[in-house]
């Protein structure tokens, strides 16, 4: 098979696998999750290749898995206990089964290939050359045999408990009630993570495989408030990801998995600025919009206050309206000139005057 090929589809299997159970570990508020198993795998890994008496993929995953779950466990036992939060209940946990992970490679692994730089960064350009031998015959990379199967795993698992996760996800407690069971639901995703980051760091390494299990993520979640959708968007967010971070590693003879992964933050970043709800330049342009009705809103109501009084003349001109609300030059101007645009008010010998509009967004705004 073509080795660039290879790399690629290594790249998007990853990235789908990550992104499709990325996106409910944030919505579950759960990222940082995410970044403790991707380093507390190390032991379990180390395990595995103690009974496998030497590098066993196979072997050295259900180790890491169990690892990933080990951590898991240790968060809850120590949130239960009332005496730590979340971030420090993960922040006590994963950094002490990384440092012994890491003891027992430097201790026991330091003349094989396992070490801290290839579980951390690993490398995805090596994926055409590790190749699966079955009966003394290779059938093809093995990264694409695990990632592919983990992303079909993923998808099955996400769509055959779908409703579980969405309730559990969302009402916790209306699950249980009906009969799901949250706790069950949980160590499930976490186990779903644990085996996606077991199966993903071979290819991008433990460090790397956290932005493609939260970046999609995040970067749908700013594009859409469906579900669905944002599953969708995510696994596309991560397929564009890779492909371009491929094309962008090339160009610039870099890390490919670390283009890939920079990738991911472009597009996180893009979304962060102009997505159509939540994006940073739609918000400033509400707060604007929303900023230039309020002040039409106060100049109605200031001017109906006055209306028919001996002061209205004085009060409804431009200079005083500056002034008493407090208002620049150029402000003001602009509030008057949309206020009559829209037909609220209108000059009547160098003064401001209500339209009928005028007087009944007043009395609209007066009442709520």
């Amino acid at each position: 098979m073509n080795p660039i090929l290879v790399v690629v589809l290594t790249g998007v299997f990853t990235a789908s696998a990550c992104a499709l159970i990325g996106t409910f570990l944030l919505l579950r508020r759960m990222a940082m999750m995410a970044d403790a198993i991707s380093h507390a795998i190390l032991p379990g890994l180390v395990a595995g290749y103690f009974i496998a008496r030497g590098p066993n993929v196979w072997v050295g995953s259900i180790g890491a898995a169990g690892a990933g779950l080990l951590t898991v466990l240790l968060v809850e036992v120590l949130l239960r206990s009332g005496r730590v939060k979340q971030d420090a209940a993960i922040g006590l946990v994963f950094p002490a089964l990384f440092a012994f992970g890491t003891f027992l490679v430097s201790k026991f692994f330091s003349n094989v290939h396992l070490d801290t730089d290839a579980i951390l960064y690993g490398e995805i350009a090596l994926a055409p050359f590790d190749l699966l031998i079955i009966n003394g015959y290779s059938v093809g990379p093995q990264p694409l045999y695990i990632l592919g199967g983990l992303t079909i795993v993923n998808l099955i698992f996400v769509v055959l408990f779908y409703k579980e996760l969405k309730l559990a996800t969302f009402d916790g407690a209306f699950a249980a009630t009906i009969g799901f069971s949250p706790v069950a639901l949980h160590y499930a995703l976490m186990t779903m993570v644990s085996l996606t980051t077991v199966g993903a760091f071979t290819a991008v390494g433990a460090i790397l495989v956290v932005a493609f299990l939260i970046v999609p993520a995040a970067t749908a979640y700013l594009l859409t408030d469906r579900l669905p959708v944002m599953i969708g968007l995510s696994v596309v967010v991560g397929i564009i990801s890779a492909v371009l971070g491929y094309v962008l590693a090339i160009a610039l003879d870099a890390s490919i998995a670390g283009a890939m992964a920079t990738v991911a933050g472009l597009c996180f970043g893009l979304a962060l600025l102009f997505a159509p709800q939540h994006g940073l330049v739609a918000k400033t342009m509400r707060r604007f919009r929303q900023r230039r009705q309020f002040a039409t809103e106060m100049l109605v109501v200031h001017l109906a206050h006055h209306e028919g009084t001996p002061e209205q003349e004085n009060e409804s001109s431009l200079a005083h309206l500056q002034a008493d609300l407090r208002w620049t030059a150029q402000f003001a101007t602009d509030v008057v000139r949309r206020a009559t645009q829209h037909g609220l008010v209108q000059r009547q010998n160098g003064h401001l005057e209500l339209t009928n509009d005028g007087r009944t967004l007043a009395e609209t705004v007066t009442a709520r």
